[in-house]
């Protein structure tokens, strides 16, 4: 750990998210295990959005910095005003590096580097491929993309196929670098089950966002046709906006019985409904490199995940995929999966293997390896 008096540890600025600690996301989620693993050698500010954050006042989680920047509560204008507001921000702070996440605030890489910034983009995905924009916004996000590719110092892909795609499309050098999983020791004693009245490998979990790529509303019919009155559907995460899409999935679990929505679960409640779960299942029609279904597999479960390409990339048996949106054929797997559960040896393989293939020090490490090669440059 740097010491006071010791050498200046440079200074990094990350933007494009909610903020920091446990707020729902996947790339708030990336970049808080991100930071925490960067924050011995670098200097880490992140600039959040104020409406979602527990103090309109800068605080530090660890050593890592958020300082809150006001943007209006909007699905569609948040994310572009907040990035806006940020990078001049950074302007004025002069950072060393000032590192976008996702393509939607990458739209603002050209108005950092006129403002003489070092700039990295972390390209998490194709957001413009996600059900819940109209054309408009899917136009604003696919030329944030274009102007994070081209105009970024230097560039991340959270997928090899991301990083390969905006190579052959933009010709720019990508650097893959996955996201991680956190290696957790925590309790499994949490009174979690008892206050949702579940039973220990007798329910489904999935964990998201309440969004329409998540699709929740195909995971909900598929076990809606298992009509086992003993199982129970445990649905965590939440709408960030009060949508047409959450006001359906809410109808649609108050209907099937068994279907339990449990709203945005962290800590050792979320670590203790991945351990006790019987089977996850990712149904989502889009990902960059998803998250969730790699905590569900370092958790040593069974999983089942839709076969779109982010997904794919893991490279699972192909009895843990089926195809997207397909509710017979995820009925049919998920049957599949709770009639033959996975032994402990299997589950304790699983979970060993995406631990070290996936460890958030090393995706820790690559990022710094990028940096360092970035202010080598000056």
């Amino acid at each position: 750990m740097t010491k006071k008096g010791s050498e200046r540890r440079p200074r990094v600025m990350m933007l494009g998210l909610r903020g920091i600690p446990d707020i729902q996301g996947g790339v708030e989620k990336h970049v808080e295990e991100l930071g925490r693993w960067l924050d011995e050698k670098w200097d880490i500010t992140i600039v959040g959005r104020k409406p979602y954050l527990p103090s309109p006042k800068p605080y530090d989680v660890g050593r890592v910095r958020v300082l809150p920047v006001w943007c209006p509560r909007s699905m569609k204008f948040e994310a572009l005003a907040h990035t806006l507001l940020g990078v001049l921000v950074a302007a004025f702070r002069r950072p060393d590096i000032l590192h976008i996440h996702a393509v939607g605030p990458a739209l603002l890489t050209p108005l950092a580097r006129l403002c003489g910034l070092r700039t990295v983009v972390t390209h998490h995905g194709y957001d413009y491929d996600r059900e819940k924009w109209g054309a408009l916004a899917k136009r604003m996000l696919r030329l944030g993309e274009i102007a994070g590719m081209r105009f970024a110092s230097r560039r991340i892909a959270v997928s090899n196929e991301i990083a390969g795609t905006m190579e052959h499309r933009y010709g720019v050098p990508t650097r893959f670098i996955p996201n991680g999983v956190a290696t957790r020791q925590g309790t499994t004693d949490t009174d979690i089950l008892a206050e949702l009245g579940l039973t220990s490998r007798r329910y489904v979990i999935t964990v998201a966002r309440i969004v329409p790529e998540k699709r929740q509303h195909d995971l909900i019919a598929a076990f809606e046709q298992l009509a086992d009155p003993l199982l129970r559907l445990v649905i965590v995460g939440a709408a960030d906006h009060d949508a047409a899409y959450s006001r359906e999935v809410a109808a649609q679990a108050a209907r099937v019985p068994g279907v339990i929505l449990a709203g945005r679960r962290t800590g050792d409640d979320l670590f203790t409904l991945y351990t006790q779960a019987g089977l996850f299942v990712l149904p989502s029609s889009h990902e960059g490199m998803p998250l969730a279904l790699l905590e569900a597999l370092g958790a040593g479960l069974p999983v089942l995940a839709s076969g779109i390409t982010a997904n794919r990339e893991l490279n699972l048996p192909e009895e843990d995929y089926f195809p997207v949106g397909d509710v017979p054929a995820l009925s049919h797997a998920m049957r599949t999966k709770l009639a033959t559960p996975l032994d402990a040896v299997a589950s304790a393989e699983r979970s060993q293997w995406v631990k070290k293939a996936y460890s958030w020090q090393s995706v820790a490490q690559q990022v710094a390896d990028v940096y360092s090669g970035l202010l080598a440059t000056r």
